[in-house]
């Protein structure tokens, strides 16, 4: 009784808060979502729920006319004298009268050509009329789950905080925003939240945003996934056939053409459904068009549908964007996923310039308390009024809150999880305190990646203990972890502590303190895991990993000194031994031996790598992000690369205080990294590194600069921007300067969408060139060539290169097998 008596408290709030409310229609009676509703040549509009209920709201009495416009019905007008408040104005639309266009057989007399080749001549001009703007921006996300089983890999997802019902179905995500947006095209852009509202969490910052939800057919592409062709970009005519099923006329007496989006190749970025072009301007008048999960490269994606309202202005003479949803939905396993974005603009301004400091790298802000508006306000300025659905998440996912925030459920819900069951002893265990916000770990030693082989160590065991303290408000958080790795060949434990605590998330000021006892690669970077590596070893005899035995201590601090600049320190100190092989157990028995942990001589069983020595480092770093823009939300600032710019790395290393002055040397080393995204012909990438070596003649090989090999036919990384495929790990590793150079051009289905029968595959092509250059050497160079996104079904997780490697002269090919599912479990 308690909640009914809420919900109609809050409906009644609603309703006295509306200025003018109602529903709109069609003919039948059935209720018409996303129903663009506006003040006449004015920008203060709203739009219909998906019940078809608006609120539209107005400062002053008096008479108005009120535009109903929805793509594919006739536009209406109504006329009120507005006495008292709120006022209820229902709407019935008609469909649209489309007179037919005549049918055409040539295509070179096709009408609908015609009218788009103005729309792509015209389109700079209408681009330019909205390319500098001030607007209110409104938008509200809502996700779904349909059907959820009680449990995913194994592990029970419960009832998600009261979302799901018995059926695993319910709302899992609502979240509002208002806020204000400048604009100035191409790339200005500044937005202040001023009210944020996330269902069940009081304390929470919604992310939808008006970045976000600048979807702009003016543009040659629109960023859904994938860069999807625009039907009215320069070379629109390479990927769609239009058809003109008619036209109309709008409320303004304006000729709007109805064309129709065919999509010549079924496996491009392409839109299917509706573009709506004003007749003489050529402005856009309206879009509701469907995307196609595989076309956006969104394989878990089945289709969106986004819908897009225009409206005119006869005093500014601009055609705006007044409202906007996007829907979709994407399933796997059997569970389907909807979602639904819905946005909309008012008041815009167009001003001839802004001030040159109006854009800052701030592109988005929150006011102070922006989260913490009450009902009140949300049902006064909320433009699009919640659904009897939404309505209802909002009062119980609040009420649950209280609750599930009360120190007895904290409590109960820990005494439930915190059991320990005897399995726990393998799989792992941890204790939490939710009210402190802290939990104990013990790690289990059942996990894929805890059992591991090497010839060194034999089989070997990795376990741990943790304590994790989080504080979401601040971003604070500390960790205090104990590793434990025991090699059976050896009969040797090892333990490595560590501390690491982050004061907050605006600035990411981070120390770090460690030491213990651990087996290191002589490449620091790891380039080989440890379960690829078993699985070399122990079926083809290919002990690759090279290892040795290091106590170490290192202390460390990092943080962020301005926007884009992060700078950091470390000091260590270690303690380097060999080690030797201790076994050569194999499960696939050949006559193959295995290879010494020599890294410099692989069938020399005796003579150490180097000698047992020490040594201290210093290191000191930066890397910076030029032209960097951030978000700035009062529980983090968020980073965000600006393309345009390459991020710099920098760094200076010394080693003093070592057994011998021969181990003692100092380094400089720097890395630029740029990627650009070059329309829809794909991403070019590159990657390079160079470095210099001072006063190390005679330093440990540990020391020298190592460079990411692969002989193993296995590519685990996402990209290949920082290794060499065919290269062995340790033949090219010096100790004077170093030149390294990566770049990859990833289509992203530019020609593989436009070959018969390979497109099926719906993958991407990418080439790549590969250099390193050492004093003394004949370069070392690869070129490569594959398809990325190969898969089964939904799941598009293998990657195929072909290799060919070069250094003074052809050495060898080979095909590299990329396996991005390693990076999960090792």
């Amino acid at each position: 009784m308690r909640k009914i008596t809420t919900v109609f408290l809050l409906l009644f709030a609603t309703m006295l808060s509306a200025q003018i409310k109602g529903t709109i229609t069609d003919a039948k009676g059935t209720a018409l979502p996303a129903v663009s509703v506006f003040i006449e040549n004015t920008y203060n509009g709203t739009s219909s729920n998906e019940n078809g209920s608006y609120e539209l709201n107005i400062k002053k009495l008096g008479n108005y006319v009120i535009v109903f416009q929805y793509l594919g019905f006739k536009t209406a007008k109504k006329t009120v004298n507005i006495t008292q408040f709120p006022y209820v104005l229902n709407a019935q639309l008609t469909e649209e009268n489309i007179d037919l266009a005549e049918v055409v057989i040539n295509t070179k007399d096709n009408p609908a050509n015609s009218v788009i080749r103005k729309a792509i001549a015209a389109r700079k001009d209408n681009s330019e009329k909205t390319g500098r703007f001030k607007a209110d921006f409104y938008s509200r996300g809502i996700f779904k789950l349909k059907n959820a089983p009680k449990k995913i890999l194994g592990q029970e997802i419960g009832d998600m905080d009261g979302s799901l019902d018995s059926t695993g179905t319910g709302i899992i995500y609502l979240s509002e925003t208002i806020s204000k947006i400048m604009y100035e095209k191409p790339s200005n852009f500044k937005e202040r939240i001023i009210a944020s509202k996330i269902s069940g969490d009081d304390n929470g910052y919604s992310y939808n945003s008006a970045r976000g939800s600048a979807f702009d057919f003016y543009s040659n592409t629109v960023s859904l996934g994938a860069k999807m062709i625009s039907p009215i970009a320069d070379n629109a005519f390479n990927y769609y056939k239009y058809v003109l099923e008619g036209t109309f006329q709008d409320e303004n007496n304006q000729m709007i053409n109805k064309i129709k989006l065919v999509p010549r190749r079924d496996a491009e970025p392409v839109f299917e459904g509706y573009i709506y072009i004003v007749e003489d301007s050529w402005a856009i008048y309206g879009v509701d068009v469907e995307i196609k999960g595989y076309r956006a490269k969104q394989e878990f994606m089945n289709t969106m549908n986004l819908k897009q309202n225009f409206s005119y202005n006869n005093k500014t003479h601009i055609w705006s964007k007044n409202s906007q949803s996007l829907e979709f939905n994407a399933g796997a396993f059997g569970i389907t996923f909807l979602g639904k974005f819905t946005h909309v603009f008012t008041n815009y301004e167009f001003p001839d310039e802004f001030s040159k400091k109006t854009f800052t790298n701030e592109i988005l802000s929150f006011e102070e308390n922006a989260n913490k508006k009450d009902s009140t306000f949300w049902n006064t300025v909320r433009p699009v009024p919640l659904t009897l659905e939404e309505t209802k998440d909002y009062i119980k996912k609040d009420s649950l809150q209280v609750l599930r925030k009360s120190d007895k459920y904290l409590d109960s819900i820990d005494a439930k999880n915190n059991r320990f069951k005897l399995f726990d002893i393998l799989t792992g265990y941890s204790y939490k305190n939710s009210k402190k916000n802290w939990t104990l770990a013990y790690e289990g030693i059942s996990k894929l990646n805890s059992i591991s082989y090497n010839t060194v160590q034999g089989w070997n065991l990795d376990s741990g203990f943790s304590f994790t303290k989080f504080n979401e408000e601040n971003g604070k958080y500390t960790r205090i972890r104990s590793a434990f790795n025991y090699g059976f060949a050896e009969d040797r434990l090892r333990v490595v502590g560590s501390y690491i605590h982050r004061f907050n998330t605006q600035n990411y000021a981070t120390i770090s303190l460690s030491g213990g006892s651990t087996v290191s690669q002589f490449n620091e970077n790891n380039p080989i895991s440890k379960l690829i590596n078993s699985v070399s070893t122990l079926f083809f005899k290919n002990n690759f990993m090279k290892l040795y035995n290091k106590e170490f201590a290192s202390l460390a601090y990092g943080q962020d000194v301005a926007n884009g600049v992060y700078l950091s320190g470390s000091l260590g100190y270690e303690q380097r031994k060999n080690l030797f092989n201790n076994t050569d157990f194999t499960i696939i028995k050949n006559s193959d031996v295995y290879t010494s942990n020599n890294p410099l001589a692989p069938f020399d069983y005796i003579t150490p790598a180097f000698e047992t020595h020490h040594l201290t480092k210093v290191n000191i770093g930066t890397h910076i992000n030029f032209g960097q823009k951030y978000i700035s939300r009062p529980d983090a600032k968020l980073n965000l690369r600006n393309e345009k710019f390459p991020t710099l790395f920098l760094n200076f290393e010394k080693a003093f205080a070592a057994t011998a002055s021969n181990y003692e040397f100092e380094q400089i080393a720097g890395r630029i990294f740029y990627n650009k995204t070059l329309g829809n012909k794909g991403t070019f990438s590159t990657n390079l590194k160079g470095g210099k070596f001072f006063n190390a003649d005679g330093i440990s090989f540990i020391d020298y600069q190592h460079f990411n090999g692969n002989q193993t036919r296995v590519g685990t990384s996402s990209s290949y921007l920082n290794v060499f495929n065919l290269m062995p790990y340790y033949t090219n590793s010096t100790n004077d300067s170093y030149f390294e150079m990566h770049a990859e051009h990833n289509f992203e289905g530019y020609i593989m969408n436009k070959i018969p029968l390979l497109n099926k595959l719906n993958s991407t092509l990418i080439v790549g060139f590969h250099n390193l250059s050492v004093p003394d050497r004949k370069p070392y160079q690869e070129f490569t060539i594959g398809l990325d996104r190969l898969g089964f079904g939904k799941f598009k997780m293998f990657r195929v290169d072909y290799v060919r490697s070069y250094q003074n002269g052809f050495i060898g090919d080979g095909v590299i097998f990329g396996l991005q599912i390693l990076n999960f479990v090792d």
